[in-house]
């Protein structure tokens, strides 16, 4: 299947899981069009002074990678700057929160994982 991006749909989320600001999410493919165990494959872009607050994830694992910009993760209590190229995975009932610290929008794909 290929898709282009103008058939990709994006939203804002606003505080998102208790974070800050608005939170662009573009779906690449949907969880039918992947017709696996994937509930989410989007790119997320959060603008500077923005988060996506602490949230769980049992019975699934979620990945981050990051593309663009710098951002202060909390990972299982674990709190690391991350920057391009860098990823993060968080699952198994552990929580994590993602907050753009740079000074452009921080954008990264998310992809989650159900078991």
């Amino acid at each position: 299947m290929i898709k282009v991006g103008v058939q990709m749909q994006s939203e804002i989320r606003s505080q998102m899981r208790g974070g800050v600001g608005n939170v662009e999410i573009m779906e690449i493919f949907t969880p039918q069009e992947l017709k696996g165990k994937c509930r989410l494959l989007a790119k997320i872009t959060i603008p500077v002074g923005g988060s996506i607050g602490l949230h769980e994830h049992g019975e699934e694992e979620e990945i981050y990678y990051i593309i663009q910009g710098k951002a202060k993760v909390t990972d299982a209590g674990v709190v690391r700057e991350l920057g391009v190229g860098d990823a993060v995975l968080t699952g198994g009932g552990a929580s994590h929160a993602i907050e753009n610290i740079g000074a452009e929008p921080l954008v990264f794909m998310a992809t989650i994982l159900t078991y």
